[in-house]
């Protein structure tokens, strides 16, 4: 795999922005809520999409992580599953990918 550092600036700098995200959802659910009825249930519904945002985030993060750890291990690019490169279009979508495309087809 050619220029590991490369993808793990990409890797890293992403981490930094959905900590910096996760932290601003944490901090706005945290806010205190209106006493008015009308508006605590949109701030409900609010509070509904900024949680599937944290989840989906920390669901990244979590995959970051994964790919940092298979940089460190000398397997970043190689598929988990059938461990063949992953192409490097794929990587550059997706730079934690663990799988390539055809075993990501066969899921």
């Amino acid at each position: 795999m050619k220029d590991l550092a490369h993808y793990k600036d990409i890797l890293l700098t992403r981490k930094r922005e959905l900590y910096g995200r996760l932290n601003k959802i944490e901090k706005d659910l945290d806010t205190l809520k209106s006493g008015d009825s009308g508006d605590r249930a949109i701030e409900r519904e609010n509070d509904e999409v900024l949680e599937e945002f944290g989840t989906t985030g920390l669901k990244e993060l979590q995959a970051i992580e994964a790919a940092l750890d298979r940089i460190a291990a000398g397997t970043f690019g190689l598929c988990a599953k059938c461990g063949e490169p992953i192409s490097p279009a794929r990587l550059a979508a997706v730079p934690h990918a663990a799988l390539c495309e055809e075993c990501i087809a066969r899921q």
